[in-house]
């Protein structure tokens, strides 16, 4: 149960459902989700733990605000050390990992990118092939270590990528962007790889970084603003105003 309640806030938190900087009332989730209150709040205690929620004393918790500040951090350490990831894993490739990656690329591109009815969110299961064919891509890495530091990575990447897409100006060909990766990388070129690669990640933070929708406001210091002006249609502070 209270794995269940865990995955449901955090897949709330990463989908941007629960805003950058809102406020988590206990009671407020207990009652939607129909849990005890001290489920809500272990399931609260080990989101902070992931850093997805920071505990405020005297004043219970809040979703992890966003910034520019540490977009730009997290974009730059993701780069570096998804990029070791690819390169090991590209030197230690094997029929098998090329295998999977052909199918997780597969399973991509046939799978619908946006939600039918709102051209501006992210459909969930184009998320989670997203997500599978970038592991994919750096499975044949040999280290626990980086892998587990790399997942660490791109779960806190997810955020600002869900923001980035009602603020684009840009028509990006993700398609075509992860069949370049995809080639290189089975093409043993590591070098030519890790640029596509870097460039991928790096597009997602220029859009975010570019939107007037996400100019530092300094009467927001939480971030809940910024993320209110380009919040998803259906979101879960849209629900649940008790919740955020």
């Amino acid at each position: 149960m209270t794995e269940t309640i865990f995955r449901t806030i955090r897949a709330d938190i990463l989908a941007c459902r629960l805003l950058p900087g809102a406020k988590l009332k206990i009671a407020a989730l207990a009652q939607r989700l129909d849990v005890s209150l001290g489920a809500v709040r272990e399931a609260l205690s080990r989101l902070s733990a992931e850093g997805l929620v920071v505990s405020e004393t005297q004043r219970g918790f809040r979703v992890a605000p966003v910034s520019a500040a540490d977009l730009t951090d997290l974009t730059t350490t993701r780069i570096e050390i998804e990029s070791l990831c690819l390169r090991r894993a590209i030197a230690a490739q094997d029929v098998a990992w090329e295998a999977e990656l052909l199918a997780a690329f597969h399973r991509l591109a046939h799978t619908p990118e946006r939600e039918p009815n709102d051209a501006v969110r992210l459909a969930d299961n184009w998320s989670r092939m997203h997500e599978a064919f970038h592991l994919a891509l750096v499975s044949g890495c040999k280290s626990s270590w980086l892998l587990r530091l790399r997942g660490t990575l791109y779960m806190q990447s997810e955020r600002y990528r869900r923001l980035s897409i009602p603020v684009a100006r840009v028509d990006r060909d993700l398609v075509a962007e992860h069949r370049a990766i995809m080639d290189a990388a089975i093409a043993r070129d590591a070098e030519r790889a890790t640029a596509l690669l870097a460039e991928h990640l790096l597009m997602t933070a220029r859009i975010l970084l570019t939107a007037p929708e996400l100019k530092e406001d300094p009467d927001s210091p939480s971030g809940e603003e910024r993320g209110r002006r380009v919040r998803p249609q259906g979101s879960a502070a849209e629900k649940e105003p008790a919740s955020a």
